[in-house]
């Protein structure tokens, strides 16, 4: 088994992958700050509905995330690409030494 669905079954999460050749909200000014903070909204059109940003703030600037595919992530956040198959609703917070996963319902209700 891969890493990723390792992590679902870990977590009793279903697995639900992110497609390499979509896109990911990834704030890249951000991930040099620890932690680094991931949430999953549900997948629409060319996106697979996650969010990525480095430090404690997430901003609510229209320019804080950039469109990346998913391909690029083992290059760009390898530490993160394990986490990338849990489902929309789910959020993830790592640094060193530390990794907290949880289920958020209000991430499934986007107004």
């Amino acid at each position: 088994m891969d890493d990723q669905t390792n992590l679902c079954k870990r977590f009793g999460a279903e697995c639900y992958p992110s497609l390499p050749y979509l896109n990911l909200g990834v704030a890249s000014a951000t991930l040099g700050q620890q932690p680094i903070n991931g949430l999953r909204h549900s997948p629409k059109g060319s996106t697979t509905g996650w969010y990525l940003w480095g430090g404690e703030q997430l901003s609510s600037a229209a320019d804080f995330f950039q469109p990346v595919h998913g391909a690029h992530l083992d290059e760009i956040l390898p530490a993160i690409v394990p986490y990338l198959s849990l489902p929309a609703g789910w959020r993830f917070q790592i640094a060193l030494g530390h990794e907290d996963v949880w289920f958020d319902a209000c991430l499934l209700h986007e107004t």
